[in-house]
């Protein structure tokens, strides 16, 4: 383990951690290319990264900030890194953090979350971060030994509204009920929606597309001159 628990959560507290991934055909799909955002967001003073998949995280080794990492398989349901087998990958490719679906719907190996946990372990020295859906989703996930709680998945399960923001309300209600550290994720789009989840009672911030994904930064754009017009 490069930083030891309390190191890790010391460098994220209060910080930007930016998620690099790009989807399957687009044309930065390529762990090279995300390894370079990754990097080129340190400098920008990113605190943390967010890498998907094996082969980018392995990239991204030389890296000096925290390692979240996660491996999506599949499209419904429970997909990131969805079984024991690989939350052990993802720790075995370098990563600080394991990321993983941290709600209350079953898993594809059919081992429970905290069984997840407990098994990935048994084996490696990571942190766990679960991303839930809901607060039940970040009770849970606590009680099954999560280290940290991300709001990822708000909006996306059927148990909340999908917010045009940063789900704001679901921060501060696990805030006020759960003792260990949250990441806001999900629909940051701009400097003011981040310190607004910080606000909220999130310890740091995690944003990917308004950074990382050009094609929807330009559509953006795109569609306000539009709109001008």
């Amino acid at each position: 383990m490069r930083f030891t628990r309390e190191e890790i959560i010391a460098r994220l507290r209060g910080g930007l951690i930016v998620s690099c991934q790009a989807y399957p055909g687009e044309p930065m799909r390529d762990p090279r290319t995300m390894a370079q955002i990754a990097r080129a967001a340190v400098i920008g003073g990113a605190a943390g990264i967010r890498l998907q998949g094996i082969a980018d995280i392995r990239e991204a080794a030389d890296l000096d900030v925290p390692v979240i990492g996660l491996w999506k398989d599949g499209h419904d349901g429970v997909f990131i890194t969805p079984t024991l087998g690989h939350a052990r990958a993802v720790a075995e490719a370098g990563a600080d953090i394991v990321a993983l679906d941290g709600t209350r719907r079953p898993r594809p190996d059919g081992l429970s979350l905290a069984e997840t946990i407990a098994g990935l372990r048994a084996d490696h020295d990571v942190l766990v971060m679960a991303d839930c859906g809901s607060l039940a989703d970040a009770r849970e996930a606590e009680r099954a030994g999560a280290d940290i709680l991300g709001t990822t998945l708000s909006g996306y399960t059927g148990e909340r509204e999908k917010t045009a923001g940063p789900d704001l309300e679901l921060i501060g209600q696990i805030a006020a009920v759960c003792h260990a550290p949250i990441v806001a994720e999900g629909r940051i789009h701009s400097p003011a929606d981040a310190a607004a989840a910080l606000s909220a009672g999130a310890m740091a911030v995690c944003v990917g597309t308004a950074i990382t994904h050009p094609t929807t930064i330009t559509g953006w754009f795109v569609d306000a001159v539009r709109a001008e017009r």
